[in-house]
């Protein structure tokens, strides 16, 4: 509703004098999805099925045959592509087809317009219902014509569905510095709003200087340093695109053992779940071991809750587990990270971003791909101490947190937990809570 009322200007919101906005980290991601445009054939036959009743029949045939063409235009680019793919420059046809689109669409909201002859609820209804989904068509087509080099176009294949074109902003930094920071004051709120130990990164891409903001860290209610362990497995080899290494399974499978299950195993690809489930049905006893596998579709709020009630279950899941998981006590004592959830480097427009700050001399990695990586991380990290009681593990499966430059940056966007590198103290260490767990029962 936010971005609504700030970034499209349409007043939803009641009159107030501040904003306070809670998970603030998500701002910037919220906002580019509002502002994101994106055009396909289903949503011109949506237009033109509202529409066929209100337009001449020759404008209706001009519609349906651009549509057609833009169709076939999308599916011969998307043939080649693995995936999300900017297109720059956006080819010639595409551009005639899209030029056709808004031509026809215009005509047709003329036509709609020039219509006097509905008077009764239901044909006014329906008209404004027709109108609203040809402008929508019209207004998308037209953005993407008018797309500058401020603007990241790309193609989505669709993976089974319709192909889209689609175009965002380069950046959100000046929409929301003009549309929501300049008129109101705002406060944003959030567990994970720092990266590396600062707000740097926050306030750089909100495009903010120090001078604009006010900053504080509240720190946590919990000891982390005292209630939980942040072990990294520095002697694994990094991660490599082929997927989960087979050293860092038969880590896991030991980590899970010496927890007698009670993890939570999070991955940055389905991919990744599937394969670790497969190691771990074949390398652990169920009956001691429940494994607890989320899938495409899964009711998290479901899983969430028989990972809970089932203390010696183990629960590998992915993106959606890695925020708002919150299981306290003894259910899960262990949160375990297969590898640094760098952004995919697919991404069209987040390599878009990224360029832009190489090109203007910086590091796109330092300054995009990093803090989009500290704070998902941090969100990961966060499931593990849910009160004041809780005791745990958080055990990063990949080397390079250790290792590599950035790690330390990364490394203070997380929880100030007790921080090694030694397998040994951390299997002691689980293996001792597991029994004092156990003991209980």
């Amino acid at each position: 509703m936010l971005a609504i009322d700030a970034l499209e200007g349409i007043p939803v919101l009641p009159e107030h004098s501040a904003v306070i906005i809670d998970e603030g980290h998500e701002l910037v991601d919220r906002a580019t999805a509002a502002v994101t445009s994106e055009l396909n054939v289903p949503m011109i036959e949506r237009a033109l099925s509202r529409g066929r009743k209100h337009i001449d029949s020759r404008t209706y045939e001009m519609l349906q045959q651009a549509g057609e063409d833009f169709d076939d235009c999308l599916r011969l680019a998307a043939e080649p592509l693995a995936g999300p793919t900017q297109l720059k420059p956006v080819g010639s046809d595409v551009t005639l087809a899209l030029t056709v689109i808004r031509d026809a669409c215009h005509q047709a909201i003329t036509e709609i317009n020039a219509d006097k002859e509905s008077k009764d609820p239901e044909s006014l209804a329906a008209k404004q219902h027709a109108r609203g989904a040809i402008e929508e068509v019209h207004d998308t087509a037209g953005a993407l014509l008018a797309g500058d080099d401020f603007d990241v176009i790309w193609l989505d294949p669709g993976e089974g569905r319709s192909p889209s074109l689609k175009l965002a902003p380069l950046s959100v930094a000046g929409l929301l510095r003009e549309a929501l920071f300049a008129k109101s004051p705002v406060v944003m709120t959030s567990a994970t709003l720092t990266v590396g130990g600062g707000f740097d990164s926050l306030v750089a891409s909100l495009g903010l200087s120090d001078e604009q903001v006010t900053t504080m860290d509240v720190g946590s209610p919990f000891d982390h340093a005292k209630q939980g362990i942040l072990y990294v497995a520095k002697d694994l080899p990094a991660p490599g695109r082929e997927g989960v290494a087979m050293e860092a399974l038969d880590e896991l499978a030991e980590l899970i053992e010496a927890a007698g299950g009670r993890t939570l195993a999070l991955f940055s690809s389905w991919r990744g779940v599937d394969r670790a489930a497969e190691y771990l049905r074949v390398r652990l006893d169920s009956r001691r071991f429940p494994l607890l596998v989320q899938k495409k579709g899964d009711s998290v709020g479901s899983l969430v809750q028989r990972f809970a009630d089932d203390h010696p279950s183990t629960l590998l899941g992915t993106v959606s587990l890695w925020q708002g998981v919150d299981v306290p006590g003894e259910s899960c004592i262990q949160v375990i990270i297969d590898r640094i959830p760098f952004p995919r480097p697919d991404d069209p427009l987040l390599s878009a971003r990224q360029r832009a700050v190489d090109e203007a001399g910086g590091s796109g990695f330092r300054a995009i791909s990093v803090p989009k990586a500290g704070l998902l991380l941090a969100q990961g990290a966060g499931r593990l101490i849910r009160g004041a009681s809780d005791r745990g593990v958080v055990s990063i499966l990949d080397s390079r947190l250790a290792t590599a430059g950035y790690g330390r940056a990364l490394r203070a966007s997380l929880p100030p937990f007790w921080y090694t590198t030694d397998r040994a103290t951390v299997l002691t260490s689980l293996t001792r809570l597991r029994d004092e767990l156990d003991s209980r029962d």
